[in-house]
């Protein structure tokens, strides 16, 4: 494949976080931007990195972030009004960052609302420790501080590129069952263009088929991406879009009561909550209710109506299968009570076989439902790209699509990727996502549903989230 220069970047290229996803995404800087090789830095404490990086004839900034140090150690690497930061790292505040580059006139991208370390364990109530309470914050300074120098909040997969996802599907779906499918100008058509195909929600359908032929040893947490990110979102409690067609609220949920008010939360962590979904290649399966920006996001781009009293809101929530490794890595964690001591990401050559299938799953409409996604094998991965297996590069290349468009568009203040050209940056990224598909599915939660114990279902609204709820 030809590697386009997509744009120009003047200033510092300052790269927080050289984990899975930064090596990842720092080959797909390097192919499709145009910028000054010395003026790109790399900030992450981890001293095993700091060969690999000199080897690559990179400025190494070794040391972490932090609120006391964060204002100190990046403004000596900038040049105001010039630039652009790229956080990839964990233990770093989105927030914070987001709004000291802003203060600099520097361009910023981030793929989550992270936190400062300890956030995740030591914040006691659960309500604070949602991801619509990160999300708030940073809505709350994009209202407080409107326009001026562009940040992208939450641009990686997912959150990210499934809400690019969601609106292409949405034009799919239009066209299919025989209605304009031109797009929408702006939020309240695409809200109002949901809404008329009548789709009660979305799940987020992720299954991850990666595996490698070394067996996993006890006490290693094995996955495809950030083990580190994966524990800490893993360990928040399970939250959810909440939308107008659900009925029925479970006992331990609790409803936001500030903001958009879109979404809800349950008292248990979401990697050990199940929840009923279907992906292409296995059909029907559980997947695991991980909370994430877009169930939030996505329930508030699409409502229609007041936020405390919508005439319509999808529901919207992640529904993860992840590597196998990284399941069974899970049930010893949760069984044993104790994180394990050694972390490992699988690297793309030690994985025999497998692919990455994530897309968003339409449903309820008049068709039933509607995968799209992209369904990315790690053997195609190792000819598109370096560094990464396929799950890291449908992130890199979500955050290679965030950074053109922000350089396309340097003054749009604080943007989620809801809110910004969907059929842009699929432009830019399709071409390291491998197939990317639409697919149809008569399936339900209903769908062969044993009867032997008695569980109390909604066979009237199929798609219920108390029907998708496994427990």
């Amino acid at each position: 494949m030809s590697h386009p220069v997509h744009a120009r970047i003047d200033g510092p290229v300052i790269l927080i976080g050289f984990g899975s996803i930064g090596r990842g995404t720092l080959p797909l800087i390097e192919r499709h931007f145009d910028f000054d090789r010395d003026k790109l830095v790399i900030v992450d404490p981890d001293p095993a990195l700091a060969d690999d990086i000199a080897a690559r004839g990179i400025r190494h900034v070794p040391q972490a972030l932090t609120p006391a140090n964060f204002r100190e150690v990046l403004g000596g690497l900038m040049e105001p009004g010039t630039g652009f930061v790229v956080n990839l790292s964990v233990d770093t505040s989105s927030l914070d960052l987001m709004r000291f580059c802003r203060e600099q006139g520097v361009l910023y991208i981030d793929t989550v609302v992270e936190p400062w370390a300890g956030f995740y364990f030591d914040t006691q109530d659960n309500a604070d420790r949602t991801n619509y309470a990160l999300r708030q914050a940073v809505r709350d300074e994009k209202a407080a501080n409107p326009g001026g120098t562009t940040a992208v909040s939450c641009c990686g997969a997912n959150p990210g590129m499934v809400s690019w996802f969601v609106k292409d599907a949405l034009l799919k779906l239009a066209a299919d069952t025989g209605r304009d499918a031109t797009a929408p100008a702006d939020r309240a058509g695409w809200a109002s263009l949901m809404q008329d195909l009548g789709v009660a929600g979305v799940h987020i359908a992720e299954r991850d088929t990666q595996v490698r032929l070394a067996p996993r040893d006890p006490g290693v947490f094995v996955n495809t991406w950030s083990v580190e990110g994966f524990i800490a979102e893993g360990f928040q409690p399970a939250e959810l879009g909440w939308g107008t067609a659900e009925t029925w609220m479970p006992e331990d949920a609790h409803r936001q009561d500030r903001g958009c008010m879109s979404g809800i939360w349950l008292d248990r962590p979401g990697a050990n909550t199940r929840v009923r979904t279907w992906c292409p290649t296995p059909g029907p399966q559980f997947g695991f209710l991980v909370t994430h920006n877009e169930a939030i996001s996505i329930a508030d781009y699409y409502t229609v109506g007041s936020p405390a009293d919508p005439e319509y809101r999808p529901t919207c929530h992640y529904a993860y299968h992840p590597c196998d490794d990284a399941v069974l890595s899970l049930h010893e964690m949760f069984g044993s009570e104790q994180i394990q001591d050694v972390h490992h990401i699988l690297d793309v050559n030690e994985i025999d076989s497998g692919i990455d299938e994530l897309g968003v799953l339409l449903y309820g409409h008049e068709k039933n439902a509607l995968w799209y996604g992209s369904r990315l094998s790690n053997e195609e991965t190792k000819a598109l790209a370096p560094d990464q297996n396929a799950t890291g590069l449908q992130v890199s290349s979500a955050v290679l699509a965030g950074m053109v468009w922000a350089l396309e568009n340097p003054r749009a203040g604080i943007v989620e990727t809801d809110e910004i050209d969907h059929a842009r940056c699929l432009e830019i990224q399709k071409p390291y996502l491998g197939p990317v598909e639409g697919h149809y599915t008569d399936w339900t939660p209903l769908t062969n549903r044993q009867t032997q114990f008695p569980e109390e279902l909604d066979e009237e609204n199929p798609w219920a989230f108390r029907n998708t709820l496994a427990g």
